[in-house]
């Protein structure tokens, strides 16, 4: 997977609500800020990964059946 790192500092400073409104107005995309504040573009994950994930999540629901322990769900918060 490639990531694409932006430095903006000190060209501009985004706050954690301006960051919260990129996101929002841009779903598809997948961004995150590290520690020093600098935008992560990240690319979507591959063919292989969705299958990864397909397989994790498989295994869940078949416990989740067997323990009735809770809900899985594919879904964000």
């Amino acid at each position: 997977m490639t990531a694409f790192t932006i430095s903006l500092e000190p060209v501009i400073h985004v706050t954690d609500e301006q960051f919260y409104q990129l996101c929002q107005a841009n779903p598809e995309v997948k961004f995150e800020r590290d520690a020093v504040g600098d935008l992560i573009i990240m690319a979507p994950t591959g063919g292989e990964t969705g299958s990864h994930n397909a397989e994790i999540v498989a295994d869940f629901v078949i416990w989740n059946r067997q323990t009735r322990l809770g809900k899985v769900s594919t879904d964000r918060p």
